[in-house]
């Protein structure tokens, strides 16, 4: 795409945008809506909407070459990601459930399941590029230096077998090389007795018809060509009713051609970007060379003018503002010294017609205040009902948003600067100098102020010692205050003291980094992506809760709150101070449904440090009470100093389990149970820091202590027959396997009803080897090749799963989704009553008037 595509989508973005937040702010104030549904069909409506500006800013941020521009986008890009996670919030607090599901609403803005994604920008890992690489180099150089790296090498390549099984390998090499030697001695036999056999029957070869000899070619050739053409067209109808999945292919010249532009262009936005930054020093000594001296002049004389005025009026000099209340900017702020006489005019004549009032109210004596008391009696009485108003008005309003202000600014700053900006000239799309010599000449205004207001007080000072004779009073005056802010700085002082206890005050952070890694609790993240989690999306959410069934999330719902719940705030500064706090995040669900790829994923998408602290690799290390707060303060030091960073804890729910299995007495899992708690108050929203919790069994904790420590819970379900069948593809094809109509997905999918992604993935590879791979043009796949593999695992079964559910809906979350629940049934039931008592009443009416009537 060119640079003109890309400014065109910038420019529907911010259209949308603009309408969008004129249904945000309406003219008229909002009654409180009373229907639950219509409240979240309005706030899906939004949300949606937002999640489409969010994309196409994001494809812009992402290709977009001019620096200034991409400033501009970045900061409403910032703004539409976090109003995002606010309006997931209010939807949370709404439905009380962490899914939802928008099918009405797709359906009314023309959109697809697709649309539905959360997009991950990809800033996120590509603008701290060289941070990752300095810090993988330092994680390989740490654990070369302790010898991590050799031990896997030698697990690898060293194999430990018993004898019975060195014996049998023996013999099945043995076996196999007898029966190599016998085919071969067999295949000679039988090339010699058809040799024997065609010298016998050797005759003179028949000549033929060449009219025969045509057609016999033909009907070969015909039959042949038709028996290919039918197996194509058979296969693309199976293609198309998704019976059998697309081959991979290859990508085509123009999507090649594509990436390539793709990457140019991020080559010509960093080449963009280096000059934007020279620019921005050279631009600014020059202003500072040549507009300095005369901002410097101008700035003496209008505050001189000031003092002269403020003498004429006041009948001595002023005092000058200090630097906190902003020096000479709280003089003027922003006027010239002729508003500056016109505002003092108009203070003398207000002080004056003070004055005669003054005195006619004296004259009038208790009168007047008798009519005051009555207004402000009446005044009261009109706040008070206008209170009860508001009480009585009870209803959903939506609530302020911490992020409107900066999608409203950049909105209005693009309107401002670049809306009408004439750029024809501007091919290449690099920095604008106006706009910079005009930001530049700013600061330097400031700098040139801060010193000329330096000078300006000194020369105040010399005026009042000369002329108003105030030397004593100024000095009393400058003690009490000087004290005062003693005062108010030793208070600030003793309350850092006790917060701030720095436990690793002597060392530095490199140490600790290699101590952390050295002991295995700073690990190194596989590299995955997100989308590779893969899950189909739930057609049948809406259907289901309108019928009072609450039915059980998709893999595509939870790879998209893992976006929003984690990737978004952790990848994002400003959005993770502005949008609601996330400490922690649960990821609950049976083993193989991929807990520990999301939290990989995490690490991936936001370039986070990972240190893990399970229970099994704090098994023996720092023992005792003092040593552990040393570790946490340790790990959480580090990963506030190198943030963004995903602390993860596995089996999570041994920290808190009600009681300890005697297997696990030695391993001490609750060891984290009571410090997890006070470091996590330390966490602020400026600390990019999530504690991941992941749990196969959640029910054996302690449920009040772990859903204090994990506010947050994702329930991850077993994959439902769509999302199996596209795991089966997507592993399939991914493994090297041709999908040919006798390789059955449908059935694979609905047979493997309880098993998770992991168990799919462990039967593909033992059926998916080399040697299986290369029979595949003579013997293609089949699905009964599976189910032995499958076989040997246990699934999930439906008890377990009703065991997950059961818990969830004793969390504080599923306890108030169960008391909303109750409500709305116990209101449908007065409903029905009411109804029931009035058509009673309505009967009774009826029977008087025909009574009367006879």
């Amino acid at each position: 795409m060119s640079h003109s595509s890309y400014t065109r989508m910038w420019v529907q973005a911010h259209g949308a945008l603009e309408d969008l937040l004129v249904d945000e702010h309406p003219p008229t104030a909002p009654r409180p809506l009373k229907d639950r549904l219509q409240v979240f069909q309005g706030l899906a409506t939004f949300y949606l909407k937002y999640l489409q500006i969010f994309r196409s800013l994001e494809a812009v941020y992402d290709q977009i070459v001019h620096p200034q521009k991409r400033r501009m986008v970045r900061h409403v890009l910032d703004g539409v990601m976090g109003r995002i996670l606010e309006l997931k919030n209010e939807m949370v607090e709404l439905e009380f459930s962490e899914f939802h599901y928008f099918d009405d609403v797709l359906q009314d803005l023309k959109l697809t399941p697709e649309d539905l994604e959360v997009p991950i920008p990809q800033y996120f890992v590509r603008e701290k590029m060289r941070v990752l690489r300095d810090r993988e180099k330092m994680l390989a150089h740490v654990m070369a230096k302790g010898g991590h790296i050799e031990q896997v090498e030698q697990e690898v390549s060293v194999q430990t077998m018993c004898l019975e099984e060195a014996v049998r390998v023996l013999q099945v090499c043995e076996r196999a090389r007898q029966g190599r030697l016998r085919h071969r001695f067999m295949k000679e036999i039988r090339q010699a007795e058809e040799e024997g056999s065609q010298a016998k029957s050797q005759t003179p070869i028949s000549t033929l018809d060449p009219d025969q000899a045509a057609t016999c070619i033909q009907k070969v050739w015909r039959g042949y060509s038709q028996r290919k053409r039918t197996r194509r067209e058979r296969l693309e109808e199976m293609i198309f009713l998704g019976m059998v999945g697309q081959q991979q292919q290859r990508p085509s010249v123009a999507q090649l051609k594509a990436q390539q532009v793709e990457t140019t262009r991020r080559l010509v936005q960093e080449e963009n970007e280096a000059e934007y930054q020279r620019a921005l020093v050279s631009i600014k000594e020059s202003v500072r060379a040549v507009d300095g001296p005369d901002l410097r002049e101008t700035l003496q004389e209008q505050i001189r003018q000031w003092f002269i005025e403020c003498r004429d009026a006041t009948g001595k000099f002023p005092d000058f503002p200090n630097a906190e209340d902003g020096g000479s900017t709280a003089i003027f702020a922003q006027k010239t010294p002729d508003q500056v006489a016109a505002e003092l005019a108009a203070k003398e004549e207000e002080k004056e017609k003070k004055r005669k009032d003054n005195i006619n109210k004296d004259k009038k004596g208790g009168k007047d205040r008798k009519d005051q008391k009555k207004d402000k009696k009446r005044r009261s009485k009109q706040k008070k009902g206008g209170k009860e108003g508001e009480e009585e008005e009870k209803g959903w309003k939506m609530p302020p948003s911490n992020f409107l202000h900066t999608v409203v600014e950049g909105n209005k700053m693009y309107k401002d600067v670049w809306q009408g900006r004439d750029e024809t000239q501007n091919f290449l799309q690099r920095f604008d100098a106006q706009l910079v010599r005009e930001e530049k000449r700013l600061e330097v205004e400031e700098e040139v102020r801060v010193q000329v207001d330096e000078l300006m007080r000194q020369e105040v000072k010399n005026l009042k010692l000369a002329v108003d004779r105030e030397k004593g009073k100024k000095k009393k005056k400058g003690k009490k205050g000087g004290k005062k802010k003693k005062k108010k700085g030793k208070k600030g002082s003793k309350k850092k003291k006790k917060k701030e206890k720095d436990l690793t005050a002597d060392r530095t952070l490199e140490s600790l980094y290699e101590e952390l890694v050295l002991e295995g609790f700073l690990i190194r993240p596989l590299n995955i992506k997100l989308s590779e989690y893969i899950g189909e999306f739930s057609y049948l959410g809406t259907t289901l809760r309108q019928a009072d069934i609450e039915p059980m999330p998709s893999l595509s719902d939870v790879r998209q709150l893992i976006a929003l719940y984690g990737i978004l705030p952790l990848g994002s500064q400003s959005v993770h101070q502005k949008a609601p706090l996330m400490k922690t995040l649960l990821l609950a669900g049976p083993g193989g449904v991929g807990k520990r790829m999301l939290v990989h994923a995490l690490c991936t998408e936001t370039g986070a440090n990972l240190f893990n602290l399970s229970p099994r690799n704090l098994a023996g290390k720092y023992p005792g009470r003092s040593c552990l707060q040393y570790l946490l303060h340790m790990v959480f030091k580090v990963a506030r100093q190198l943030q963004p960073s995903v602390i993860w804890i596995g089996d999570a729910e041994k920290t808190f389990y009600k009681k300890v299995p005697k297997l696990e007495k030695e391993m001490e899992p609750k060891r984290l149970k009571k410090d997890l708690v006070k470091v996590l108050k330390s966490v602020k929203p400026e600390d990019r820091v999530l504690v991941v919790g992941t749990s196969r069994r959640p029910f054996d904790a302690d449920l009040k202590p772990f859903c204090k420590v994990y506010r947050k819970i994702i329930l991850i379900p077993r994959p439902d027959y769509a999302s199996r069948l596209v795991v089966w593809r997507e592993l399939l094809c991914g493994g090297g396997a041709r999908l040919t109509p006798s390789l059955d997905l449908s059935s694979l999918a609905k047979v493997t009803d309880g098993y998770t992604q992991g168990h799919i993935l462990q039967a593909v590879r033992q059926v998916l080897t080399p040697r299986r791979l290369a029979q595949q043009t003579t013997r293609p796949l089949t699905a009964e090749e599976f189910i032995p593999p499958l076989a040997r695992q246990d699934p999930v079964y439906k008890e377990e799963e009703e065991a997950f559910k059961m818990w969830y809906g004793r969390t504080p979350l599923g306890k108030k989704r169960a008391r909303a629940a109750k409500a709305i049934e116990e209101e449908g039931e007065s409903g029905k009553d009411k109804d029931k008592r009035g058509t009673g009443r309505k009967t009774g009416k009826e029977e008087k008037s025909k009574k009367n009537n006879k």
